[in-house]
């Protein structure tokens, strides 16, 4: 078990600190706020999301950080507590959800200030990765993001595509248990009719 929580903490640590180090390049260095990576297709992008993922923007600032804060939270403490039944590629992935979750948690808290807004909680989500390639006029994915927000989408899609893979062994023994009862339960019911019947 203790193994299994260092696992998850060190996942939760390395994305924390790739995304504050990769936008805190960003935010300290203009000339890579505005850039073409690969022409029509990746580039930077510097932009402040005070809303919800995607753009979402339903509460304020202070509210947003508030359920977030509160969600990561929850999270966290149903993977703690079910740790010792999960499969190591789970801990994995959710170490990496939880990383990403915290990166940005981290900027509604601490990045008010810096930013130029009163309050801890009003700090506004660095975003700068732009994936803007179109097809006609329509972009392919209008959104941006960073890289708090790939950990979160990469695992979150990788748990659902592989969840028989990556769910915690005691469903998987459950699963097995019930399979294995079955007959037993239909063996007895069939050996108490047969003795039943004159």
């Amino acid at each position: 078990m203790r193994s299994k929580i260092g696992l998850f903490s060190s996942m939760i640590a390395l994305v924390l600190i790739l995304d504050q180090i990769t936008k805190y390049i960003i935010r300290t260095h203009p000339n890579w706020q505005y850039t073409d990576l690969i022409p029509g297709w990746l580039g930077f992008h510097y932009t402040l999301n005070p809303g919800m993922a995607l753009g979402i923007d339903l509460l304020t600032t202070p509210m947003v950080s508030m359920v977030s804060i509160t969600a990561a939270l929850l999270i966290m403490g149903y993977v703690i507590y079910n740790i010792k039944e999960a499969t190591t590629g789970y801990v994995v992935l959710m170490g990496l959800v939880m990383g990403g979750a915290f990166g940005n948690i981290t900027d509604r808290i601490f990045l008010g200030p810096v930013q130029g807004f009163e309050g801890m909680l009003q700090g506004r989500v660095v975003d700068f990765i732009h994936f803007y390639a179109q097809i006609g006029d329509t972009p392919i994915f209008p959104y941006i993001f960073n890289v708090a927000d790939m950990a979160i989408s990469v695992s979150l899609i990788t748990l659902i595509i592989f969840h028989k893979r990556f769910m915690p062994e005691e469903s998987k023994d459950q699963v097995t248990d019930t399979t294995e009862d079955a007959p037993v339960a239909e063996s007895s019911s069939e050996s108490s009719e047969s003795t039943s019947t004159p």
